[in-house]
């Protein structure tokens, strides 16, 4: 089997760094096209992509959250399943199974999980062992069934979404679980401005046309580009530090963390503050990320990764307060 060859070729890394910004510029401004404000969210949905991991989107009903993954999967040329998560949902619904056809052989029927892009909707509405096997999915690229592995599509990335209203009968994502995802993405309500604009397209004729910006063996070659990016040891040594400086009760944490965390992020926390700072660096046509790279993925990164304790609950310290002043 012949490797796949990209679509893209530079004649050098700095080259490709400058190709991805502007590929980035006209990404924003094709789903802009349909997916009006929300710039910080397509970016960084996109940065998940470009870093060959998995995001959760929380946000509540109606801000569009199916058709945002839709249209990233669109622009980018990619296969796109959605997975309507239920209580009643099973492993085989995900993942797929053994089937027996009318020569009474078993062949193996793909499930929805077999996409580019896959988006778990409300996947806290699943029991853990319909969630385990998307899980699973996601951390080995492959699916095990009778004994047979069958490799997913690359590149494969899993949206997964969090309604955070209703939590009544929900399964809620272990925080080691919750672990596996690089950025817990917020979405919020559009300013008026973009409202009022989102409203007049909406409900009229108009449809926008979407062109296809990138494909599969592009996101493969930007992939490998951005983990190329060299970073320099100040600006490691700051994204480890801010990690470590989340844990309460280790010497690196302020009295800050101390009085109101009751978990701090992990490991996986450092690798993803210097793989998103490089992809941010990289959209914006910087050749290697500084501190500002670092901070500017660190909420993303980091909010899902804390627990807060009762105190600061009680006080109504949020997460992302703790962050700005750790920042």
């Amino acid at each position: 089997m012949e490797p796949t060859r990209s679509a893209i070729t530079f004649d050098s890394d700095a080259a490709a760094v400058d190709g991805l910004a502007a590929v980035y510029e006209k990404l924003q401004q094709q789903i802009g096209r349909i997916i009006i404000g929300q710039h910080d969210v397509v970016e960084q949905v996109l940065t998940s992509i470009l870093c060959d991991s998995h995001s959760l989107l929380v946000g509540v009903p109606g801000l569009a959250k199916t058709l945002l993954v839709k249209t990233v999967a669109n622009a980018l040329d990619l296969s796109f399943k959605r997975i309507q998560f239920t209580p009643d949902l099973m492993p085989s619904d995900i993942i797929g199974s053994e089937v027996m056809d009318e020569s009474r052989h078993f062949y193996f029927s793909q499930g929805p999980v077999f996409a580019n892009i896959v988006l778990a909707d409300e996947i806290n509405r699943t029991p853990p062992k319909t969630q385990a096997a998307l899980l699973e999915s996601m951390q080995e690229k492959s699916v095990t069934v009778a004994g047979q592995v069958h490799p997913l599509p690359d590149p494969f990335f899993v949206l997964a979404t969090q309604n955070p209203i209703e939590q009544e009968g929900t399964y809620p994502l272990p925080e080691a679980q919750l672990d596996r995802f690089m950025f817990e993405i917020r979405l919020s309500y559009l300013s008026m401005d973009d409202e009022l604009r989102m409203v007049k397209e909406t409900t009229s004729l108009q449809r926008p046309a979407l062109e296809k910006v990138l494909g599969a063996d592009d996101i493969r070659y930007f992939q490998k580009l951005i983990r190329k990016i060299p970073v320099a040891d100040n600006v490691m040594q700051y994204a480890v530090m801010l990690a470590r400086r989340t844990r309460p009760q280790q010497p690196e944490a302020p009295s800050l963390v101390n009085e109101y965390v009751a978990w701090g992020a992990g490991p996986r926390a450092s690798q993803f503050l210097v793989l998103g700072a490089k992809c941010h660096a990289a959209l914006h046509g910087k050749y290697s990320p500084d501190i500002e790279d670092v901070q500017a993925v660190a909420l993303p990164v980091l909010r899902h990764r804390m627990v807060r304790n009762y105190k600061a609950e009680a006080e109504g310290m949020s997460i992302e307060q703790i962050v700005g002043r750790l920042l």
